[in-house]
């Protein structure tokens, strides 16, 4: 029986950021970089790999840890971190996986003969002389690179840009021999940073990082994070080496511009950096990206949405769900976790990470590894958490499971300004405990939104319609 998807796409305990997703053989594949529950700093994991059926993409499968960050010579002791990745199939049909270690400025090569065995140390990107690729003293600093084969060519997109630094001109395109490792064009600029952007169109979403590539049809789209952080945007081309011109907003993880269930201008849920790329699964394309959970920078998760692109390869936004993978609404029936959220704020809030603890985020319980369903903690006043899409029917009351020192009711909407149609009283517990309250909403497809009004702070595990 296939499983219903949710975002996270795959289990509330893992923390898979940057996410480069890939269809081989009938399974999808995210390669990304791997954070940890409570890690103090980014990607500090070895490289892991899941997969699903195309046809059943809430069915997901650990493959494993596909490459270990000491694999690396530079890194033997371990002490860098594996920054994200991304995954190509050269011209001998062998799947080749790039990275950058965090404090060197070279781009490393590891290579398999299947999508998620064990990857094996391959090279460095070099020019034909010999110098690694970051090393020359015109080269500008290597980062996240993004990969895509055409026949002996490959095409390697890199670079880091942060807002005022005049030292950074924005995203870069190297080309590689049949080898995988051989420079055979040097590094020119695609897209801008935000100190060269005068006259490109790309203002105010110039390149910050997380360079990736994909093409559709005969278009090139190239994907990236822009200097605003929470946002992926994308630029299209005929050639993959230049012409790149802004297309727009592919996903915001505060969902800022979105102005079908709100405000445009609203951020519904806590943003800051974003990292992921396209894909096409059964004839349906995706975007896939991350959030950020346990009010922190380094606890990121992954999650996608189903794109609409127009005939003329331009794409609409995608709206932040509880259900981008499943094709469709989630059934509007069962208990549902806290931890699927799309929607989390309160009144006023910033749409970026904060990190008091005042604030709502998601948690577990237990340390990094423990399979422990993830909740809400830190639910104050005046915090909202939003779930979307369910296809209710029949459904007479709703029941939500909470715990902690807190004392006063949550309000049921499913407009995320809309009136109230419930209301379930919570009180002070240090167990979870189930309210219930009767819930006559009409049949139909619907958000879900609960709005605590009360005193103290307290953790929201899930909810259950019946």
């Amino acid at each position: 029986m296939k499983k219903q998807a949710v975002n996270p796409y795959l289990p509330s305990w893992e923390y898979i950021p940057d996410g480069e997703p890939y269809v081989f053989d009938g399974r999808v594949y995210i390669y990304g970089s791997h954070d940890f529950f409570n890690g103090h700093v980014f990607c500090l994991g070895d490289y892991v790999c899941w997969s699903a059926p195309v046809e059943d993409l809430g069915n997901w499968r650990y493959e494993g840890v596909i490459y270990k960050k000491t694999a690396d010579p530079l890194n033997k002791e371990g002490k860098m971190c594996l920054y994200a990745p991304d995954v190509t199939v050269g011209p001998d049909g062998r799947y080749y996986l790039y990275y950058v270690l965090d404090k060197v400025s070279v781009v490393s090569v590891a290579v398999c003969d299947t999508p998620a065995g064990e990857y094996q140390f391959y090279g460095y990107v070099h020019y034909e002389d010999g110098t690694r690729l970051g090393e020359k003293q015109s080269d500008q600093p290597q980062f996240d690179p993004g990969v895509l084969t055409e026949g002996n060519r490959t095409y390697l997109y890199t670079g880091f840009c942060a807002g005022e630094d005049a030292s950074r001109n924005g995203a870069m395109c190297t080309v590689l021999d049949k080898d995988m490792l051989t420079i055979v064009e040097a590094p020119v600029f695609v897209v801008p940073s935000k100190c060269y952007s005068k006259g490109s169109g790309f203002e105010g979403h110039e390149y910050f990082e997380a360079a990736s590539i994909r093409k559709k049809g005969d278009l090139y789209y190239f994907i990236y994070s822009s200097v605003v952080m929470h946002e992926l945007c994308y630029a299209t081309s005929k050639d993959p080496a230049k012409g790149f011109k802004y297309g727009g907003v592919l996903v915001s993880n505060c969902d800022l511009h979105i102005n079908s269930y709100k405000d445009a201008d609203q951020a519904s849920a806590y943003g800051s950096n974003n990292h992921g790329s396209m894909v096409e699964i059964e004839g349906k394309w995706y975007i896939f990206y991350h959030r950020h959970t346990n009010g922190s920078w380094f606890s990121r998760q992954g999650c996608a949405e189903e794109l609409v692109i127009a005939e003329d390869g331009t794409i609409e936004q995608a709206e932040l769900t509880s259900c981008g993978l499943n094709g469709g609404p989630l059934v509007g029936k069962g208990e549902y976790y806290g931890y699927l959220a799309c929607n989390l704020f309160v009144e006023g809030d910033e749409n970026y990470i904060v990190y008091d603890g005042v604030y709502p985020r998601i948690v577990q319980d237990g340390r990094d590894g423990d399979e422990t369903p993830g909740y809400i903690a830190s639910v104050i006043n005046n915090a909202t958490i939003g779930f979307k899409y369910f296809s209710c029917s029949h459904v007479n009351s709703i029941s939500l499971k909470t715990r902690g020192y807190f004392k006063g009711y949550f309000e049921v909407r499913n407009q995320i300004n809309g009136p109230v149609i419930a209301k379930v009283s919570v009180d002070f517990s240090n167990v979870w405990e189930m309210n219930t309250a009767s819930f006559p909403i009409e049949d139909g497809v619907h958000a879900l939104y609960f709005t605590f009004r009360g005193e103290g702070k307290g953790q929201f595990l899930s909810f259950t319609l019946e």
